[in-house]
């Protein structure tokens, strides 16, 4: 009797505790400017616990019809190391067979649903990401597939036509 009841108050408990993401840095980077320019990038603090991240592109050579993406996920061990994720994808072909690449999908998935980058090629105008909070991450590194405690960092090279354009890093902490 005293097990079962023990037991119980640990399963009760498990459940009330749950991971939560902090976004700690956002950088971004173009590496070719006659090409691609952020207009912004930022990350904003709208109180302790509040937080999102938002960034415009603007591309001076339209229509790309050729973009390929390579996304890393890096956790900070003695500096950051490579973990678990290094995929390259052909964004064109993803997004019009998004179940071609599973772990693709799953990071896409964190921000498809504010922003504009969300249907086939080509791509003839400005690319946004606009308030990406804390809380869609949590959903997705938590929820969906969940990762160990620690600092990560997760950093995306944009490339156009096999050429680097440019690259975005976010820094976040799983606590």
């Amino acid at each position: 009797m005293h097990f079962s009841v023990g037991f119980l108050v640990t399963i009760l408990s498990i459940r009330k505790v749950h991971s939560l993401v902090e976004i700690t840095n956002f950088k971004c980077e173009s590496l070719d400017r006659n090409f691609s320019n952020f207009e912004y990038c930022r990350l904003k603090s709208v109180n302790r616990t509040y937080k999102y991240i938002s960034l415009k592109v603007n591309l001076f050579q339209t229509p790309v019809n050729q973009v390929k993406v390579n996304t890393a996920l890096y956790k900070r061990l003695n500096g950051y190391k490579p973990f678990l994720y290094n995929v390259t994808v052909d964004g064109c072909k993803f997004l019009k067979n998004q179940n071609s690449s599973p772990v693709s999908k799953y990071i896409f998935g964190i921000f498809k649903d504010v922003s504009n980058i969300n249907h086939f090629c080509p791509y003839d105008h400005d690319i946004f990401v606009e308030k990406l909070s804390a809380e869609n991450i949590n959903f997705q590194i938590t929820k969906i597939l969940p990762f160990p405690e620690g600092k990560y960092m997760v950093q995306m090279h944009w490339f156009a036509y096999e050429i680097n354009r440019a690259t975005i890093r976010l820094h976040y902490t799983l606590t």
